[in-house]
């Protein structure tokens, strides 16, 4: 990895793509299959990080038992298939104690740097397991402990990656190791300057792959799910849905960033910072291709007027109300004051002359899932204004290019939605999208109609 000519891909693999023998042994022949692998991005395997998080809430004791069998179960199903290895039995043995007593004490008293302590278990057996699949198909791997170069700040659950630190550690334990070796590691998880376990926010094992590719000065990298790409939509919502082969940076940002999940929105950052393509393929249908993530400047066709409709669940909408606001100055900055002082990013955002209307940017959230509308903010608004919170919400978004420059485009997009209500639209600020937000029973429904519109 000390030759920078030579071609360095990350590949990540997500928890469906680890979550069995079988699916551990498919992704591994994708890894076998290219050369230009360096270094592998493990998520935990599919289901272990909900239990992880349900045992960090603290739990009784019969349904702590219940929870570390499923994940022993989990782990065992695919140490059973692989060869005889008493040290790597020892090692996961370890693992569940240590989940075990964890749990146990989360059951007595919760905290943010206990749950980060107790969910990394997920990658760190997830991570040793797969070098043996490797190493079963005989391929030399090496295990590395991504926490001694995935140097993060105090904020467990959501914890800020430290980019400079990062590339420094990079580049004194990753870089010297010996290129005939795959090096193995674990997403999600870091560690702060004492050395604590933090994570990087529920789906952080896309953005661990694209902060090491960074730092490595990685040709490609590469996202293994369980969809052959991105699409123009939710192929389980609109079945006419089409795969995207090209996409631009900013195309895909907005996508992930309004509920395309195939990628973690901030998986894109550290790779439009280094201009890295990023591939997103499906590791049960590798043959079937995907879709690569370029800078505009990459990709020689046109963009398109329209590119996806994407969809975000589980919105929530605030609804800030005062007669005070009237012709007044500083109203809005009292209310982002309080805002920023709890930690809300604001997502959308309407005004009129005596309210506030936004919805609650939850992309990324922290670990233990916990709700951002707590009581001590509402009582806090609620000193300058009448707050209204709205749920049930979902917010619809049209990803496309120079959407604002087009004459007509109001018509050409709500016209087919003459039938349902929308309670708050958001269109001029970006030139790459519109969106509203709807009733969540309506969503689906108006995602096939504006893919029947614009797509088909």
């Amino acid at each position: 990895m000390s030759n920078q000519s030579q071609q360095c891909v990350i590949a990540k693999f997500g928890g469906t793509s680890v979550a069995d023998y079988q699916a551990m042994s498919n992704s591994a022949n994708i890894v076998l299959n290219n050369p230009n692998v360096k270094v592998v991005v493990l998520s935990a395997s599919a289901g272990i990080t909900n239990l992880l998080v349900a045992l960090a809430e603290g739990r009784e004791p019969e349904v702590r038992k219940q929870h570390i069998a499923k994940i022993q179960n989990i782990q065992y199903n695919i140490l059973e298939q692989l060869p005889e290895n008493p040290h790597l039995r020892e090692e996961i043995d370890h693992a569940i104690n240590s989940i075990a007593s964890l749990s146990e004490a989360a059951s007595l008293a919760t905290s943010p740097a206990l749950t980060d302590e107790l969910v990394s278990y997920g990658e760190l057996m997830s991570s040793r397991l797969f070098v043996e699949v490797l190493k079963q198909k005989n391929k030399q791997a090496i295990w590395f402990d991504v926490r001694k170069v995935m140097r993060t700040d105090n904020k467990f659950g959501k914890a800020v990656p430290k980019i400079e630190e990062i590339k420094q550690l990079c580049c004194a334990h990753l870089k010297s190791l010996n290129t005939q070796h795959i090096i193995v590691t674990q997403g999600f998880i870091g560690s702060e300057s004492s050395g604590k376990t933090t994570t990087l926010g529920r789906g952080g094992s896309d953005y661990t792959a694209a902060l090491l590719g960074e730092a490595l000065n990685a040709t490609q990298i590469d996202i293994w799910t369980d969809v052959a790409g991105i699409f123009t939509t939710d192929p389980r919502i609109a079945s006419n849905a089409k795969r995207i082969d090209e996409i631009t940076f900013a195309e895909a940002a907005e996508m992930a960033t309004f509920g395309a999940k195939v990628l973690h929105p901030a998986t894109l950052v550290p790779a439009v910072r280094s201009n890295i393509p990023v591939f997103v393929g499906s590791s049960k249908a590798p043959d079937e291709g995907g879709t690569i993530v370029y800078s505009a400047n990459s990709i020689k066709s046109e963009l398109p007027l329209f590119r996806a409709v994407a969809l975000r669940r589980k919105q929530t909408l605030l609804t800030l109300h005062s007669l005070n606001m009237l012709h007044a100055q500083g109203f809005l900055a009292n209310v982002f004051a309080i805002l920023a002082k709890h930690n809300i990013s604001v997502d959308l955002v309407t005004t009129s002359e005596v309210s506030i209307a936004l919805t609650i940017d939850t992309t990324g959230t922290s670990t233990d899932g916990c709700s951002l509308i707590t009581k001590e903010l509402l009582d806090e608004l609620s000193s300058l204004c009448n707050v209204e919170v709205q749920e049930d919400l979902a917010l619809v978004a049209i990803i496309g290019n120079n959407l604002t420059t087009i004459k007509g485009m109001a018509k050409k997009v709500f016209d087919p939605l003459e039938q349902f209500s929308i309670r708050l639209s958001c269109y001029g600020a970006s030139t790459h999208n519109i969106c509203f937000l709807v009733k969540s029973n309506d969503a689906d429904s108006i995602v096939n109609l504006l893919h029947q519109s614009l797509f088909e």
